[in-house]
């Protein structure tokens, strides 16, 4: 083992720091911003001048930067990690960048016998602050056994997605998820509102109601996204999902139009839900009617 490196100290990566100050081999950090480094120092950790005397002694490094153009500098700059990089090192940059941008960083330390590794997180501050994070993790297979145990310190799931570029696809598409929901999530609120509904109660029904299902995740059980064969033990369970989906959608739609408000994804829910489901092909165009 060797000293694990953490660049990047302000909201997430501060929490997830942390949890590495009592790493066996010690904890070494650098931002840009010093007075950040302090606490650490006080809890036994080394302040570095530059990402590249981090480097000289952490053979696993985390980066949390605010972009893909403060990861390249971070990474390759004048004072960057490749400048002091021992072969064998691992990057893992957490920061969210174009899964393009993290093929071509690991490209570049290609040179330098270091790997990159594209490990965004998901789970904001909170998961950060309690070390329940999920890391969805781009890289070659002995990257990946190098990495995780440091990832398993702030992260309470690390699901290796394939080589340098899938961890980035994984978290836009899990982002999708999130902000397409969001968006439906105004929909209700306007329809809800409008009815006379106490939108707080509203939003302790849907945490907990989630809790229990899994919420949109629940039906993210099949290994692929087509239609499902006739003859798959699924059929009939999501069958009757889209079933009450149906109603339910109607429902809903039935209910904007009396309050006069506009309800356009449930108007496309409804066009979906069965494709979504792989109950049949999708539905041609991808307007709703």
């Amino acid at each position: 083992m060797s000293a694990v490196g953490f660049i990047g100290l302000g909201n997430i990566g501060a929490p997830m720091a942390s949890r590495l100050v009592d790493w066996p081999d010690g904890l070494v950090v650098f931002d840009v911003h010093e007075p950040a480094m302090q606490p650490f120092v006080e809890k036994g950790a080394t302040a570095a001048s530059s990402p590249a005397e981090l480097a000289e002694s952490a053979e696993v490094i985390c980066i949390v930067v605010q972009n893909e153009a403060q990861v390249r500098d971070v990474l390759d700059g004048p004072g960057g990690i490749l400048r002091t990089a021992r072969p064998g090192t691992v990057v893992a940059v957490h920061s969210t960048i174009s899964a393009e941008g993290a093929v071509a960083l690991a490209g570049l330390a290609e040179a330098s016998e270091v790997e990159v590794a594209d490990a965004p997180v998901s789970g904001g501050a909170m998961g950060a602050h309690s070390g329940t994070l999920a890391v969805m993790l781009g890289a070659s297979d002995a990257a990946a056994e190098k990495v995780r145990p440091v990832l398993e310190r702030f992260a309470s799931m690390v699901q290796h997605m394939g080589p340098v570029g899938a961890g980035t696809r994984t978290k836009i598409a899990r982002n999708l998820i999130t902000f397409a929901s969001y968006a439906v999530v105004g929909e209700a609120q306007r329809i809800a509102e409008a009815a006379g509904l106490d939108l707080a109660k509203l939003g302790e029904v849907v945490r907990h109601s989630d809790s229990v299902t899994g919420g949109p995740g629940a039906i993210m059980v099949r290994p692929r996204a087509g239609t499902m064969d006739e003859a798959d033990g699924l059929r009939p369970i999501f069958q009757h999902s889209l079933s009450l989906g149906a109603k339910d959608l109607e429902l809903a739609r039935s209910m904007a139009a009396e309050l006069g408000i506009d309800a356009p994804f449930a108007a496309l829910a409804e066009q979906w839900l069965p494709s979504a489901l792989g109950l049949v092909d999708p539905p041609s165009g991808g307007a709703a009617g």
